[in-house]
């Protein structure tokens, strides 16, 4: 099994959600399954580019503050990507100001998640 075909476990909250984004990052349509972020509650951010407005429809990127308290989650979907999706992910979310960072989720996957950096 090389590199890029390691099984990595992405959570989602938003965009990468939709059968449309997924297509146009990764070139197909990811598997997942419901799961919960425990801890966080949503915020939202404007989006500063023009194009990526255009392009969404959306005038804000939903984000995650983490708060600690087990009374606030985040519902959202875990996926089963591979390295080289995951690479792609990051460029999809290349907004300097979101950073990927592993989370415990409800069912007890580890995963990745991207968040705006406060």
């Amino acid at each position: 099994m090389s590199r890029d075909d390691r099984n990595q476990k992405l959570f989602s909250y938003g965009t990468l959600q939709r059968e449309a984004i997924q297509l146009a990052t990764f070139g197909r349509k990811l598997e997942g399954r419901p799961d919960s972020l425990v801890g966080y509650s949503s915020s939202f951010v404007p989006i500063s580019d023009q194009e990526v407005v255009a392009n969404s429809g959306e005038t804000h990127y939903r984000n995650i503050l983490f708060t600690g308290d087990s009374s606030d989650l985040i519902e959202g979907t875990v996926f089963d990507v591979t390295d080289a999706e995951l690479r792609s992910a990051d460029s999809y979310e290349a907004d300097e100001n979101y950073e990927r960072i592993t989370v415990g989720l409800k069912s007890g996957t580890r995963a990745w998640v991207y968040r705006h950096r406060q």
